[in-house]
């Protein structure tokens, strides 16, 4: 059974930074695509950032520039640094662990119990 784990959570003014922890544990990390989501009252859970096995990253276009994700596979963990911090970043922010074969068909897909972020103005 993989877990997730994520931290880094909390109440920032507007404009500061947080950074975001993700611990996994039960499964061969350096394998799993990663991604932070979020979903802020009334919303739809959005994709945030995503991080491949091999590194590559995307963002979604509301944070590029002021996010950036990376993955220590040696800890197991993923972390998404977030700066210049808006009201609207304000959501339950979820880890995501993707496994997919060599045909890109989803083999596992595992969550987080998410992590509040608030950004007061």
């Amino acid at each position: 059974q993989v877990q997730l784990v994520e931290s880094g959570g909390g109440l920032v003014q507007a404009g500061g930074s947080l950074r975001l922890s993700c611990a996994a544990s039960g499964t061969i990390f350096s394998i799993y695509a990663m991604g932070w989501y979020r979903q802020a009252p009334g919303k739809q859970r959005e994709l945030v950032a995503h991080i491949t096995s091999g590194g590559s990253t995307n963002y979604a276009d509301s944070v590029k520039g002021r996010f950036t994700i990376s993955r220590d596979n040696a800890k197991n963990t993923v972390y998404l640094q977030m700066n210049s911090l808006k009201p609207e970043d304000t959501a339950v922010y979820y880890c995501n662990a993707k496994l997919l074969d060599d045909d890109a068909v989803l083999r596992a897909n595992y969550w987080g119990q998410g992590t509040q972020v608030t950004v007061s103005s």
